[in-house]
């Protein structure tokens, strides 16, 4: 699809000034037009006179060839929005000063005012009303058939002015109305400050990204409450992670993808001695660096120590990790000639960083995870025993899903309204009632992913649902959003005498989805073929 109205974009857009696209169809348009000349020094800005389908599908087929960083939006088009395309949205919100001024303008226009607000209404519009002296009749809407009903309930009501939003207004109008736009100029330079930030964030996220380093900010972010579930299973666990928190000793989680093996690790180091402001948690994913990166992200470098290495060297993981935990996720995927390196490292307390000549003492407790039964790998030669002993002086197994069925309800009622609150949606009064409806659909399905599954079917769902806000969730409307839930499911380990190579040649050469059914990433697939295992 051709643009001829914009001109062609730069060869690397993303490497100069942050790529803002604002979206509107109505006047806020005029807004943005306004106040884009104000940030032309600090943005390349453009704006798209599409809305909702039409914004949504050519903003994803820009992307295929294009960078944008942020768009901006509002309202009901950022709702929209929001899911529908991967480059983050901000949303321009009007204050609640906004609201005040524009109330203040309908009411030298009329004393029969209207406000129609976006979703929520305004908590504070009946205080401001009562103080003021003004007779003002609220409204919500979430899509454009809930804003036309709200208008013609306001005029059938006497309303002769309405205060709302682009969409709001132009209804109005259309209605014979007379209108007051809610936005001002400050609440959009807001947004325009908003969006250059989060192009920053996004940006910086890139550029760790392109480090190929899965280490998080140095701080465990979960605790034991967010290890969900009222089953036996989850209390023994809960149990477990309060006692395995005391001590200092290594400890190896073994459970399937999905099951939560980095969040137990968090709740185990914020339950010991290692949970200070000071004390960082680091992770790292064994199976998602190549062989050749791995070495030194997890001891470091020294200068020169090879081609491309940083200046002055490079601190590792374990040196990042000193005084509090270190996390070491696949830890099955980690090659042999690396397991020697680490066991030296747990035996010693001290790192060696690569072309390095002097030892650097550490103090750091060591968490391990797995998918893959690792016993079996040492009867392979493919890890070491001592290794193996070393990093398991404490074990947990994970409880699959499929195993603990009374707690999927509550997961998937938590997991569906934290879906619907990033969408900016609200649930229905009676969704529990819902959930529980469709109970022998969610408890009949085996999970082979998990809870990371069930919570990728419930934000799969809230698209839906935030989209029909009518739309109740029926068992029927589920499968029909998630018919997987309907089909026997493949659980995910192969058949132990399937090889790799049998497991991608029964997906066609397809490489990612070899590896989504052998819960690997790419880059161990890869290593495995190249090993030939």
């Amino acid at each position: 699809m051709s643009y001829p109205n914009r001109p062609a974009p730069a060869p690397d857009q993303g490497a100069g000034k942050p790529v803002i696209w604002t979206v509107s169809v109505s006047r806020l348009s005029d807004l943005f037009r306004h106040i884009t000349p104000e940030y032309d020094h600090l943005a390349q800005i453009e704006p798209l006179h599409l809305g909702f389908d039409e914004a949504a599908r050519h903003i994803r087929e820009r992307m295929a060839t294009e960078h944008c960083d942020v768009v901006i939006a509002a309202g009901s088009q950022a709702a929209y929005l929001k899911g529908r395309v991967s480059v983050p949205v901000v949303v321009a919100t009007a204050s609640g000063f906004d609201v005040m001024q524009a109330l203040s303008r309908a009411r030298r226009l009329s004393p029969r005012i209207g406000l129609v607000h976006y979703q929520r209404p305004v908590a504070e519009l009946a205080e401001f009303a009562a103080t003021f002296g003004l007779a003002v009749e609220q409204r919500t809407y979430v899509t454009e058939d809930d804003a036309r009903a709200s208008i013609a309930e306001l005029k059938a009501a006497g309303v002769e002015v309405v205060v709302g939003a682009g969409l709001i207004t132009d209804l109005a109008e259309e209605a014979g109305l007379k209108t007051v736009f809610v936005y001002s100029l400050d609440s959009i330079r807001r947004a325009f400050d908003d969006a250059l930030e989060m192009a920053r964030l996004t940006r910086l996220e890139s550029g760790r990204g392109r480090r190929v380093v899965a280490a998080d900010s140095r701080r465990a972010r979960r605790g034991l409450a967010d290890l969900r579930g009222e089953s036996p299973a989850m209390e023994r666990l809960r149990q477990t992670v309060v006692l395995y928190g005391r001590s200092p000793a290594t400890v190896l989680i073994q459970g399937e993808t999905g099951s939560g093996k980095e969040l137990v690790a968090q709740a185990i180091h914020r339950e010991s001695p290692r949970r200070g402001a000071n004390r960082p948690f680091v992770a790292v994913n064994c199976g998602a660096i190549a062989e050749s990166l791995l070495e030194s992200e997890l001891f470091g470098h020294e200068e020169g120590a090879f081609t491309g290495a940083r200046r002055g060297g490079h601190a590792g993981l374990f040196e990042a990790a000193d005084g509090g935990t270190l996390f070491l996720d696949e830890i099955g995927e980690m090659p042999l000639a690396l397991q020697t390196r680490l066991l030296r490292v747990l035996e010693e307390r001290e790192v060696m960083r690569v072309g390095g000549t002097r030892p650097v003492p550490i103090d750091v407790r060591v968490i391990s995870a797995t998918h893959c039964d690792l016993e079996a790998r040492v009867r392979e030669g493919r890890f070491r025993a001592d290794l193996f002993y070393r990093l398991a002086v404490l074990r947990l197994a994970l409880p699959p899903l499929r195993e603990r069925r009374s707690d999927i309800p509550a997961l998937a009622d938590w997991a569906l309204k934290n879906a619907l609150a990033a969408l900016s949606a609200r649930p229905h009064p009676n969704l529990a009632a819902e959930i529980a409806a469709c109970g022998p659909q969610l408890a009949a399905y085996a999970w082979p992913g998990n809870v990371r599954e069930l919570r990728n079917v419930m934000e799969r769902l809230a698209l839906f649902l935030a989209a029909e806000p009518l739309q109740a969730l029926t068992p029927a409307f589920l499968l029909s959003v998630a018919p997987e839930l309907g089909a026997a499911p493949v659980l995910p380990a192969a058949p132990a005498q399937e090889t790799v190579a049998d497991v991608l040649a029964r997906f066609n050469g397809q490489r990612d989805a070899a590896a989504r059914h052998l819960g690997i990433s790419r880059t161990t697939l890869w290593r495995r073929l190249k090993a030939g295992n």
